[in-house]
């Protein structure tokens, strides 16, 4: 991929990038190195060509088979709860999508676990992000209830599916102290951020949000 195509030109510009960070800003995230990494890891290249024109505007497009790349308000909110204590070593990611939410926790993480049950849009996201030279993510394909056991336990998981509850595969691959991220609910979904304490789980509802729903099995 040419040097062309990795900066973008006109509606891939840097002041199309630097609009949307000011409204990212104004919508609250703070984390300057969150902004940053929204600034710096270009999302056209993870959307279909037809929807370039639209990569910086602050909204979900559709990547196909019924799925979408998350909003980059929720991207840099969900990683920004994720990395409220530093950086993290190990991080697993359910829902690998267009790679583009991967692409971004790969700058905050030593490592990031990956998974995707939909195999065509798994191997567009390896393509991906093989090509931006991102080498710390490990992708796998597979059911994301059951996680990623054999890497686990996990410093920070995020979840870009929204389950009707918590699944309690998930919760047990977590680390203490560590922090899970996700959206839960069929109708009305609300992002949680759940802690596990040396004693349990701390759950703190964030904000009211919109995601598919968090499906089973493999296709």
């Amino acid at each position: 991929m040419n040097e062309f195509h990795l900066n973008g030109i006109g509606m891939t510009s840097q002041r199309t990038r630097d609009r949307l960070i000011g409204r990212l800003q104004d919508q609250g995230i703070r984390n300057f190195e969150v902004l940053d990494a929204i600034r710096s890891v270009p999302r056209h290249l993870f959307i279909d060509e037809a929807l370039a024109h639209r990569a910086y505007e602050d909204t979900a497009l559709p990547i196909g088979h019924n799925q979408t790349i998350s909003q980059p308000y929720i991207v840099a909110r969900m990683t920004e709860l994720l990395i409220e204590g530093g950086r993290l070593k190990n991080v697993l990611e359910i829902g690998t999508g267009s790679g583009y939410q991967t692409a971004v926790l790969a700058r905050f993480a030593q490592q990031v676990c990956s998974v995707e049950r939909i195999k065509a849009l798994q191997e567009k996201a390896r393509a991906r992000l093989k090509s931006l030279k991102i080498n710390n993510v490990l992708l796998r394909y597979a059911d994301g209830n059951t996680g990623m056991k054999d890497k686990a336990p996990f410093d920070g998981i995020l979840a870009a599916a929204a389950p009707a509850q918590i699944p309690q595969e998930l919760l047990e691959q977590l680390a203490v102290g560590g922090r899970l991220i996700i959206p839960v609910g069929e109708h009305k979904q609300v992002l949680y951020r759940v802690t596990r304490t040396e004693t349990g789980f701390q759950q703190d509802k964030i904000e009211e949000v919109k995601f598919v729903p968090f499906r089973s099995g493999v296709r």
